[in-house]
């Protein structure tokens, strides 16, 4: 059978999910194209079956809401897929061209180092509000993540001289190296500490 490549350029063989809670929940089942057009929609738990590299796409369409107002909304993030695509086929190329390794397994990689394990639920008892350390759920960790990520891209990006292609490419690589000049990874390490502090 022969080997589908993601964009038609990067094989997924060989790339896999390290962090067991995971690995159901980040697909790596190659598109030539990652676009379905929400096929899945009508299944529960739809999006854990649509490749990680869609979900990215698909994110940076709509980088969801930061401090209950909705993230910036023009330029990049105007809904249209073709313009996402190209930017993330973009982004790979660097990724690629830095650190000399397939940009699929370095984009997964970056995913599950920065993906929390705890968050904190405030919860009303008598009157009194308190914080209370939970245990992340899989899929959500794997939400939080991209949404952490695309903003921290998008955060660097906006007013700025570098553009969208290298501020996503350089959050991904700080993801990647552990790095807390990441987005993502400054959000998880402040999260777990906030979980620590409420137990």
């Amino acid at each position: 059978m022969e080997d589908i490549k993601a964009f038609n350029r990067w094989s997924v063989k060989g790339i896999t999910v390290q962090d067991p809670g995971l690995k159901r929940y980040i697909n790596l089942e190659p598109k030539i194209i990652p676009k379905t057009g929400a096929r899945y929609a009508g299944a529960r738990f739809y999006k854990s079956k649509t490749f990680i590299v869609e979900r990215l796409i698909n994110k940076l369409m709509i980088p969801g809401h930061k401090g209950k107002k909705h993230f910036i909304t023009s330029y990049r993030s105007t809904g249209k897929a073709q313009k996402a695509y190209s930017l993330v086929e973009e982004t790979f190329k660097v990724i690629e061209n830095r650190t000399k390794q397939n940009p699929i397994a370095v984009f997964v990689k970056a995913l599950e180092n920065a993906a929390p394990r705890e968050e904190i639920i405030t919860i009303e008892y008598g009157g009194a509000r308190y914080p209370k350390a939970i245990e992340c759920a899989p899929q959500r960790r794997v939400d939080i993540t991209l949404r952490y990520i695309v903003q921290g891209a998008f955060t660097k990006s906006f007013n700025s001289k570098k553009d969208a292609v290298n501020a996503l490419a350089d959050e991904i690589i700080a993801a990647y190296q552990l790095s807390n000049s990441s987005n993502a990874i400054k959000k998880k390490l402040d999260m777990e500490r906030q979980a620590d502090a409420s137990r």
